[in-house]
């Protein structure tokens, strides 16, 4: 009974959701308030009905009810209970209901925290998000129902994917459909502006919000997708350029950009149409995003389904939603004009350069991930593209991006001044300069060009950053009042950067001095890594929840100094018959150590994999920073003074229309 209650709660979600979509259009049309105000109403009852469907589906779960297909398929008596919760996203079924869950939480936000915007606006972006909801629904109902029976039900489940069963599961698939689906907040406030006319400085701040809060989660699912991967697949890279990573890569790139020229819109009321195309690009990217995980043209780790009938009907609604965005653009964005002169040589000016470069590698990214699948597509070959087409190109691009974002900080709003500009920054650039060279050969008694360019680039984003909020507090008369004077969006951005340069740190150590071994130890002997002995004590039986595992010691010492004592596994899981790698690491601030086990011999050995990984830790440390940067910029205090004074607005508007 319950699953078929959850059925008709989605069923009922996309009434509510054609309702939230088709009313306050009309009610705009006709200029009728009561209409309009339907939205808000509308977006509530949505968020409940897929908040019961998404319950339902969990308690299916969790009571292990396989009569029901989707958890048959997903579920095992012997599933530890946190497994079988985040089992209900561990698929493509209950993953997409997961999409419409949050989609409809955002669409439950704007309602809330939109009501001081004027009642068109806020009824025209509720409108869009409702248009967007339908296909989801749509898509849920005709291609991916998770509530489909059994018949008869099985005595037991096929259990989860192994490489899921993971604690990352719990917060990367979340984290990250937070953001993808964030940017169609960003998305409905750019067809809001260009259906209803209105795009100037207050439209850019009421967005502004959105798209932060947006980013800021789409930054955290990605660090922790890619943490989870390096610590679970056994393979010790953080980033491999696989298309459904890059999947992900691409609305962030389009949000950063996006986030940068809402900034300019706001400011100086410049790059109006560039601001409502890049919003259009990244909730576009996101649905590719969501074409190539679901429609089986790629085969990865990170994929959903392979059901080309869905494929078709994800591309179908794509070329729907961005086919039909970018002709309404096409049309109305002739009619936005800029307020005033941009001048190359000031912050708005640099910060258009910084789109540029994002939106080139944005290209970049999609040009390497695309281009297989349309050979393979079009009979022409298979090719693979990785990193030895992403490197080269990807850091020529990302190497000016990171020098712009420590000089923009620096130089004002309108005109900058090249005397004035040096002068601020001499004392990042000397320290970036003189701390950037050394620390490779005091960390590591040696350089390369990589590591050095590495170290001083994040070098300079970071102080240049820290400089900015410096020349801010001095201009108060005593520190106290100089830090609270501060603004909480000035904090962020400056977190934010900071994020940027120490994830530039990690990258450039990890690159250029990690190492590895492949290795067959019997026991008791040893191999040399990073000035690190690792001795190999043998491998013995161990049992898990829902596994067997063959677990093996490995002691690690520096000169006569213990370190530590790893535990790598071969893990099999009986109900698939699957065999899964699970390293063992030994975590520093500086580095890593990090072992997996392979495979065993006659004589007792076993070969393993270790890798000596040096600041890796600063790559996610980096995307942790810039998270909480974006989160201190949305708490800045100016959106809430100006949402109040907006509401003061709206309210003497209304009386004197009374």
């Amino acid at each position: 009974m319950i699953p078929e209650l959850g059925h008709f709660a989605v069923i009922l979600a996309l009434g509510v959701a054609l309702l939230q979509a088709a009313v306050p259009l009309l009610g705009w049309r006709r200029h009728d308030a009561r209409l309009m105000s339907f939205a808000a109403s509308a977006a509530q009852g949505q968020f409940l009905c897929v908040a019961a469907a998404y319950a339902c589906l969990t308690y299916a779960f969790v009571s292990k009810d396989f009569s029901v297909a989707y958890v048959a398929e997903n579920d095992h008596s012997q599933l530890p209970l946190i497994y079988r919760i985040t089992a209900v996203w561990g698929a493509h079924e209950g993953s997409l209901l997961l999409w419409v869950l949050i989609l409809s939480a955002w669409s439950l936000a704007v309602s809330v925290f939109n009501r001081r915007l004027p009642l068109e606006m806020s009824a025209l972006v509720l409108s869009v998000l409702g248009m967007i909801s339908t296909g989801f629904y749509l898509f849920i109902l005709l291609t991916s129902n998770p509530f489909t029976r059994l018949v008869p039900a099985p005595a037991e489940g096929r259990d989860l994917n192994p490489i899921l069963q993971d604690p990352g599961l719990a917060v990367h698939p979340p984290m990250l459909y937070m953001g993808y689906v964030g940017f169609s907040v960003a998305f409905s406030f750019a067809i809001a502006a260009l259906i209803g006319g209105r795009l100037d400085a207050a439209w850019a701040r009421w967005t502004r919000p959105w798209t932060t809060t947006a980013w800021m989660f789409l930054t955290m699912g990605i660090t922790l997708g890619s943490w989870w991967a390096y610590k679970e697949l056994g393979w010790g890279g953080w980033w491999f350029w696989d298309p459904v990573e890059n999947a992900s890569f691409m609305p962030w790139l389009a949000g950063t950009a996006l986030i940068h020229s809402l900034a300019v819109t706001e400011k100086r009321g410049l790059l109006k149409s560039w601001t409502v195309l890049l919003a259009i690009i990244a909730f576009s990217l996101s649905l590719l995003g969501t074409f190539l995980v679901r429609s089986g043209v790629l085969v990865s780790v990170h994929a959903f389904a392979s059901d080309p009938s869905r494929g078709m009907f994800i591309l179908g609604f794509m070329v729907v939603v961005v086919g039909g965005a970018l002709s309404l653009y096409a049309w109305r964005a002739p009619r936005l004009s800029s307020d005033g002169e941009l001048r190359l040589f000031s912050r708005e000016g640099l910060l258009l350069f910084n789109n540029v470069f994002l939106a080139a590698a944005a290209a970049a990214v999609l040009f390497g991930t695309l281009y297989p699948l349309v050979l393979d597509a079009t009979g022409l070959g298979k090719v693979s593209v990785g990193p030895p087409y992403f490197n080269p190109v990807f850091l020529p691009l990302v190497t000016p991006l990171i020098f712009l974002v420590g000089l923009a900080a620096a130089v004002p709003w309108k005109r900058g001044d090249w005397k004035e500009t040096v002068r601020r920054l001499r004392w990042p650039a000397l320290a970036a300069l003189v701390f950037g060279g050394a620390l490779p050969f005091t960390l590591y008694g040696r350089s390369t060009p990589l590591a050095s360019a590495g170290a001083l680039l994040g070098l300079w984003a970071m102080f240049a950053a820290v400089q900015d909020v410096w020349r801010r507090v001095r201009a108060k008369p005593d520190l106290g009042s100089g830090l609270a004077a501060v603004p909480r969006a000035a904090w962020g951005m400056t977190l934010a950067h900071v994020g940027l340069g120490v994830w530039a740190l990690g990258v450039s150590g990890v690159v250029s001095f990690g190492d590895e071994h492949d290795v067959r130890l019997a026991r008791g002997t040893t191999t040399e890594l990073g000035g690190y002995t690792f001795r190999f004590d043998g491998a013995g039986e161990s049992q898990g929840p829902n596994y067997t595992a063959q677990e093996g010691t490995v002691t690690v010492t520096h000169g006569d100094r213990p370190v530590a004592v790893l535990h790598p596994q071969k893990r099999l899981y009986p109900s698939q018959g699957t065999v899964m790698t699970q390293s063992s690491i030994d975590i520093g601030l500086l580095r890593d150590l990090y072992v997996s086990l392979g495979d065993s011999f006659d004589d007792g050995s076993w070969s393993l994999r270790v890798y000596y990984k040096p600041l890796v830790r600063m790559i996610w440390l980096g995307g942790v920073l810039m998270f909480f940067g974006g989160m201190l910029a949305v708490s800045d205090r100016r959106y809430r003074l100006a949402r109040a004074a907006e509401r003061r607005a709206a309210e003497a508007l209304e009386g004197a229309a009374a």
